[in-house]
C-alpha cells in the first residue's frame, strides 16, 4: 500500500472520528505528495524513498515551528504542532535509537579510516545514506561530530 493510500485510509478513520488534528496533519501531507507528484520531472510517481524525506520534511517543519513557539512562550500553538508530529511521525518507518546510530556512524569511521573534521562530509554522505528515513539528519551530524573531535 502506498503513502497515499494509507493517508486517505487514515483520512477516512479521521473524519468519522471527527479528529480535527489528525484530518489536518493527513491533509498536509496529502497536499505535500500531489505537490510532489506535479512537480516538473516526477512523473506523477514517487518512489519510497521520496516519500519517506517528504513526511520526514514535515515533521522538521513542526518540530521547528514548535520550538520557535515554544521559545515565544506561546505554548498554544507549540502544542498543536506536536500533536501534527506525532501523528505524521506514524508513517515513517520505526527511528533508530541513538546507540544503534552511534554503532553505525562509529563503524563507518573505522571502515573509511576517517581522522578528524575534514572527513565529516564523508562520514555523513555515507552514513545519511544508510540511515535514510531511519534516524534524523540533525542526529546523525551532532553524532558524527562528536566521534570525529574525539
Amino acid at each position: 500500500m502506498s503513502l497515499q493510500e494509507k493517508v486517505m485510509t487514515e483520512m477516512k478513520a479521521a473524519m468519522k472520528a471527527k479528529n480535527t488534528v489528525a484530518l489536518e496533519s493527513l491533509r498536509a501531507i496529502k497536499s505535500a505528495i500531489l505537490l510532489a507528484q506535479t512537480d516538473k520531472g516526477a512523473g506523477g510517481t514517487l518512489s519510497e524513498e521520496d516519500e519517506v524525506k517528504l513526511v520526514q520534511k514535515l515533521v522538521k517543519q513542526r518540530k521547528d515551528s514548535a520550538t520557535i513557539f515554544a521559545e515565544q512562550g506561546r505554548a498554544d500553538l507549540a502544542e498543536p504542532e506536536l500533536a501534527q508530529v506525532a501523528i505524521i511521525e506514524k508513517f515513517l518507518p520505526e527511528q533508530l535509537t541513538e546507540e544503534e546510530i552511534e554503532k553505525v556512524v562509529v563503524q563507518t569511521i573505522d571502515d573509511i579510516g576517517a581522522s578528524g573534521m575534514k572527513d565529516m562530509g564523508k562520514v555523513m554522505g555515507i552514513v545519511s545514506k544508510e540511515l535514510a528515513g531511519q534516524a534524523d539528519g540533525k542526529t546523525i551530524s551532532t553524532m558524527v561530530k562528536s566521534k570525529l573531535s574525539n
